[in-house]
């Protein structure tokens, strides 16, 4: 008898994902969506992230590989600093740069995902440059591709969307938009996307898959994001409560990353019919149960609110000169799905008046929204792996 023939088995394309948060939890939540998905549809994923890690994330199931943490001192991400809140130092950049580079060459991957940069995350360039120069000097360069939101912070510098776009060029196979074109598109946000049209796919919005019905049910859920900044919404939210009418029980969830004294005082003054938590893993199942969501406009709280179709109260975060979330509270605003209160205009008074009108609105039956962005970014990817 002859010898079976060998049957070749392709092994899963190695993907190697980069994220670095450094204020709030949104950047690796998403991530982390997306690096399921990809795991999901076969492929091997090593998620590396840089910030102070958060409880949950990336998951089960993800190689993890963390770097030392950085975050920025305040909301004006002006400067970096350290786990102990210490300004980072060269010889802290270096020992960053190279265990990254070694994470890098320990992979192989067949594609790199470097989230937001070079649109973004010009604090971490140290690390970055050296990277993206290992990638070019690779025996077999991997694809390369940035891994973007759908509204990007409008930039005051001169020279920076010539200088990104140049790094795109020079770098970049694909820039990934992890938005609907039929709700905003990136050239709205960066006015030289036209120069780099080839490269752009939309993946849709990164959205969580649609929640389990609530086995807790709130009326409000008010929440902060990361909690880093949202302190001044809980509190006016908090001394709104009791004007509101009609509401039975309130969920107040802070964020894991709010200031412990911010919490306990927060706590401390909520009444009998708030329940105060840091943070829910079955955030968008309460979405659904609830009446209203007052929130900021970050891109995962909204797509969570929008999977859930629930009304939503959005509170756009400004500080430091920050324009995205403004920009997809308005563009929601207008489609009739939330309503907007200005981060300056927060008091309890406006907090309370703006609750009203929110709970007015018609409650969500349809969202006309591509929302299943994580598998849109699998199937992008698949398809241009096969295509190289």
């Amino acid at each position: 008898m002859g010898e079976a023939p060998v049957t070749a088995t392709k092994s899963a394309p190695r993907v190697f994902f980069y994220v670095q948060h450094l204020l709030g939890i949104g950047h690796i939540a998403r991530a982390s969506r997306v690096a399921r998905a990809l795991v999901e549809d076969g492929f091997d994923v090593t998620l590396v992230t840089g910030g102070t890690p958060v409880p949950g994330f990336p998951g089960e199931g993800i190689r993890h590989i963390e770097l030392p943490p950085i975050a920025v001192s305040d909301g004006s991400f002006s400067g970096l600093v350290d786990a102990t809140g210490q300004p980072v130092d060269d010889a802290f950049k270096d020992n960053r740069t190279s265990m990254l580079l070694g994470a890098y060459r320990g992979a192989r991957p067949d594609i790199v995902i470097i989230e937001a940069f070079p649109f973004g995350r010009r604090q971490v360039r140290f690390e970055l440059m050296p990277l993206l120069s290992a990638i070019e000097h690779s025996l077999e360069r991997p694809l390369v591709m940035t891994s973007l939101r759908d509204i990007l912070q409008e930039r005051a510098k001169p020279g920076r969307d010539e200088e990104t776009i140049a790094l795109v060029k020079k770098h970049f196979d694909a820039v990934l938009v992890h938005g609907d074109p039929n709700f905003v598109r990136l050239e709205d946000t960066f006015p030289l996307a036209d120069q780099i049209s080839q490269r752009i796919v939309y993946t849709g919005l990164v959205a969580p898959s649609k929640p389990q019905p609530p086995q807790e049910r709130f009326d409000v859920v008010v929440s902060a994001g990361g909690g880093a900044v949202g302190a001044a919404l809980i509190r006016a939210a908090l001394e709104a409560a009791p004007l509101i009418k009609g509401i039975k029980n309130w969920c107040f969830i802070t964020g894991p990353n709010m200031p412990q004294a911010d919490f306990d005082a927060i706590s401390a003054q909520a009444g009998g019919d708030i329940s105060v938590f840091r943070f829910r893993k079955d955030f968008a199942s309460l979405l659904s149960g609830a009446r209203l969501s007052i929130s900021q406009a970050g891109y995962n709280t909204v797509c969570d609110i929008l999977q859930a179709k629930c009304r939503s109260l959005l509170i756009p975060f400004a500080a430091g000169g920050e324009t995205e979330q403004g920009a997809r509270a308005s563009r929601l605003a207008k489609m009739g799905l939330a309503h907007v209160l200005e981060e300056s205009a927060i008091s309890p008074q406006s907090m309370a008046d703006a609750m009203e009108q929110a709970l007015d609105l018609p409650e969500p039956d349809s969202i006309n929204l591509d929302l299943d962005g994580a598998a849109g970014t699998a199937k992008i990817l698949r398809r241009l792996y096969d295509e190289r």
